[in-house]
């Protein structure tokens, strides 16, 4: 698929028929993504893009999964979280960006704060399914052979629950990286996201395919790296 699309791509930017400021060649693309290798631009801006993606997406799996736990085991906290969860889900998070704004400002902590509540969703309610697939006979199997809360949750729950949790980490870390660029072509004065709408302001077409080029490369990559991980686990 890649190579066609390179194929597709280079025959089309060749050809004339589509202006260059528009779709520039595969070559022009490749020269100026080892341009900015060379100078640590893309090093500079991909570092900021991934703190932030990161600072948000470890946050809302540490608080995601405990909820979706608590939730699943303790019939009051469903209660309470459930329609508050439902109800606010299908909210498109990036709407109160401008809140997180006017709080945090135009730096880091409002774009972490945004990926954290984007990521958190997908966390809790997978975790929250996946627990209540645990088989309650396992549960009360444990129990009767001696096994402590703490055995229970680490032996039983956990391993029942993790193929679900890793379903939500697929979804959630994605959802990370897209809320960081959302956010940085916003407003912000470094990552790849401000790269790109930097780049296609100023008309340097070529550096904007770099930074997108750039997103899907660390995006396969960390997902390749979950997926050994999950195989591992």
């Amino acid at each position: 698929a890649f190579v066609v699309i390179v194929i597709v791509w280079e025959a089309v930017a060749k050809s004339g028929w589509v202006s260059p400021i528009l779709l520039p060649s595969i070559e022009g693309v490749l020269q100026q993504f080892f341009n900015e290798l060379a100078s640590q631009e893309l090093f500079v801006h991909g570092g900021y893009s991934l703190y932030r993606a990161f600072c948000g997406f470890i946050s809302a799996v540490i608080v995601g999964v405990t909820l979706g736990f608590v939730m699943a085991r303790v019939k009051f906290f469903d209660a309470l979280l459930d329609p508050l969860f439902s109800a606010s889900y299908p909210i498109p998070k990036i709407s109160i960006y401008p809140i997180f704004v006017f709080i945090f400002g135009f730096g880091s902590l409002s774009k972490i704060v945004l990926v954290f509540l984007e990521c958190l969703y997908p966390m809790v309610i997978n975790t929250y399914y996946g627990t209540r697939t645990v088989k309650q006979i396992h549960v009360w199997s444990a129990q009767n052979m001696g096994a402590s809360d703490w055995q229970i949750f680490w032996r039983i729950i956990l391993p029942g629950a993790s193929p679900f949790i890793f379903s939500g980490l697929r979804v959630a870390m994605p959802i990370s990286l897209i809320i960081v660029i959302i956010t940085e072509m916003i407003g912000a004065g470094e990552g790849l996201g401000y790269m790109i709408e930097f780049s296609r302001a100023s008309f340097e077409t070529p550096t904007m395919y770099v930074g997108i080029l750039s997103i899907a490369i660390i995006g396969y990559l960390l997902d390749v790296l979950l997926v050994r991980v999950r195989a591992r686990v």
